[in-house]
């Protein structure tokens, strides 16, 4: 079993930096023009980040040649405490000369069932998270796809090893 961890120290008023067992340091606050983060925000940074870094490994693997690729991240909050994200939209938007549907579909798929550990934390609350492609192919068989992949969240977890 891999341990992570995280010491945070005060910095007054809200801000808090937080130093991670890997050497990282990040500053939470409420001053993003300082670039402090929201902790709410950076669960949804993190799983974008998450997905996303599976997605471009799988499609390596798979031999797709993209030019661009990117994640739109839409999350809606509770009003009321405590204000869990309570729907999380994960749209991958992916442009290249070599792309078949299926491979895009497939990498997405993947990642939101199998590897993304963030997706696979929030699905196992409140969340309900949909993980979507837009995709566009500019090479010798040009095609543009669009649709929702898969749905997690309460009612649709990913297996999970307890």
């Amino acid at each position: 079993m891999k341990q992570r961890s995280v010491d945070l120290v005060h910095r007054g008023g809200l801000r808090f930096e937080a130093a991670t067992g890997s050497g990282r340091t990040i500053m939470f606050g409420p001053a993003a023009e300082e670039q402090e983060l929201s902790p709410v925000e950076t669960i949804a940074a993190a799983l974008g980040a998450c997905s996303a870094m599976d997605v471009v490994s799988i499609l390596d693997k798979k031999r797709q040649v993209y030019s661009s690729y990117r994640i739109d991240v839409r999350a809606d909050q509770r009003g009321e405490y405590p204000q869990v994200y309570t729907r999380i939209d994960v749209t991958h938007i992916v442009e290249g000369t070599v792309l078949l549907e299926s491979a895009v579909r497939r990498a997405v798929e993947l990642s939101a069932a199998k590897y993304c550990p963030v997706n696979a934390m929030l699905a196992a609350g409140a969340t309900e998270v949909h993980h979507h492609f837009r995709m566009r192919c500019t090479g010798a068989e040009p095609k543009e796809a669009a649709g929702e992949v898969i749905v997690t969240g309460p009612e649709r977890q990913p297996d999970i090893v307890a």
